[in-house]
């Protein structure tokens, strides 16, 4: 699957009935610029406001994720999210004309169908990724829930379900990949119990319930009152239930339809979030607190990693540039070439690598009973793989020199000792015009920024004796 983000390719509407507000609801799907994310759009009402899919937007979790910003409210809206996710699509805006998508069969297939129906559009922009690298998780002592992400490659997803009834016991369901949402979860429906739903009813909830867009699982005795409050609840002249435990004459789709439907309201919740994740999520008892509770804590995580500015570097790639390959490009000799590697190069920026060693000549000098790399020698090392960004993009670098014209917005903000390995990664803030080279750099060691620099160079044919 390709890592450049996607909308999709037309607009597709599809039209049906809220769960809990019983209101007839016409939901359309538009495509939208990178990096604009899942945002929810209120036709109905003045202005058209907007509601951008943020887990800090949510305010109840109670039977669906609700959603709240200065007032105006998007409910249920976690099996609409978890069919865009499913799709791989990154943008999208979410036209409604009332407060909750369409219940539809309690699912997320036919959001999938109408996706697939407008098409999968690639877009010019990568996506961002919140790449796991330690065990997060998030517990609810009162439930007995708790959500964990483990690093791994790719987004997996494993839900397990305990209700403490014979009628459904214990679930388990695995998703391994994305694009095995489809077949394999997109259309397990939503479920109650009969206790629950009659709760839900007295409270005037699911409004647009009917018996075919959820399971109901039987775990109490149907008596005449409990049947004739359902069948006027359902329109319906008669109820049963069915070997299985289940209400009336509805046949699952999975064994396991219970534990898939948590793993899709999963999927949907940390849509929430705002990025895609890189990491294998481990769910017990999950519901949609939980859900969102851990949503919010990877958001926190993913805004820390933004601030901190810390890409993700992979060290043990082959380099673009060794040291023999820099100094074909590079004028400078040890002991002053101060970058050991080029470990990413593109038109638009570079990232180097020095490894400091306790055998550098300046640390003989510089502070030799607690030896500090000098704040200048960074910038220079900065500087230099500046330098590879600029002279690999002509055709003859030997020919050519990068001279500092500008140091800006400098600061070092922790001290590089002997045994760091320092990362530079160098950004262009503009193309290069008339020689004139804008650029924005970070040091980093570990997931720290050590050193920042805005520079500006001049590149210019060396001068050569006669």
């Amino acid at each position: 699957m390709s890592d450049l983000q996607k909308t999709i390719k037309e607009e597709v509407s599809l039209s049906g009935i809220g769960l809990h507000t019983g209101r007839e609801v016409h939901v359309t799907l538009k495509p939208a610029k990178t990096g604009t994310g899942f945002v929810f759009v209120r036709t109905d009402l003045e202005g058209h406001p907007q509601v951008e899919a943020d887990v800090n937007y949510v305010t109840t979790t109670d039977r669906g994720t609700t959603l709240e910003k200065l007032g105006v409210k998007i409910h249920t809206c976690e099996h609409l999210l978890a069919a865009l996710v499913g799709c791989g699509i990154d943008n999208a805006y979410i036209e409604m004309n009332n407060a909750e998508p369409p219940i539809l069969d309690g699912s997320s297939k036919f959001f999938v169908e109408a996706i697939e129906k407008a098409g999968i559009e690639e877009q010019d922009k990568p996506i961002e990724y919140l790449v796991i690298k330690d065990v997060l998780s998030y517990s609810d002592p009162a439930t007995g829930s708790e959500i964990t992400i483990i690093p791994s490659d790719t987004y997996e997803v494993t839900t397990m379900v305990d209700f403490g009834t014979k009628v459904l016991g214990t679930q388990n369901a695995t998703l391994k990949c994305l694009s095995d949402f489809k077949e394999e979860i997109a259309s397990a429906r939503t479920f109650s119990f009969l206790h629950e739903l009659e709760m839900l009813l007295d409270a005037g909830l699911i409004k647009g319930g009917d018996i075919s867009n959820a399971i109901v699982y039987v775990d109490k005795d149907l008596t005449p009152e409990t049947v004739e409050k359902l069948k006027k609840a359902f329109g319906k002249d008669d109820l049963s239930i069915r070997p299985n435990g289940i209400l009336d004459n509805l046949t699952l789709n999975f064994p396991n339809e219970a534990a898939r439907h948590k793993l899709l309201d999963v999927i949907g919740d940390l849509a929430l979030v705002g990025v895609k994740l890189k990491g294998k999520v481990i769910a017990n008892k999950p519901g949609h607190l939980v859900n969102t509770q851990f949503a919010k804590k990877l958001n926190r995580h993913w805004k820390l990693q933004k601030k901190k500015n810390v890409p993700d570097f992979d060290l043990t790639k082959e380099p673009v540039f060794d040291i023999n390959g820099i100094m074909r490009l590079l004028p400078h000799r040890p002991p002053f070439l101060l970058i050991d590697k080029i470990l990413e190069l593109s038109d638009s920026h570079v990232v180097g690598l020095k490894n400091v060693s306790m055998n550098e000549p300046f640390f003989v000098g510089h502070f030799p009973l607690e030896p500090v790399m000098p704040g200048v020698l960074q910038i220079e090392s900065m500087a230099q793989a500046a330098g590879i960004l600029v002279l690999a993009s002509v055709p003859d670098p030997e020919n050519y020199s990068t001279y500092f014209i500008k140091i800006d917005k400098v600061k070092f903000k922790q001290k590089v000792i002997p045994g760091d390995t320092l990362i530079f990664k160098i950004d262009l803030l503009q193309p290069i015009r008339r020689g004139i080279v804008h650029m924005q750099g970070y040091g980093f060691v570990g997931d720290s920024v050590v050193v920042e620099a805005e520079l500006m160079a001049q590149v210019a044919k060396r001068k050569t004796a006669e």
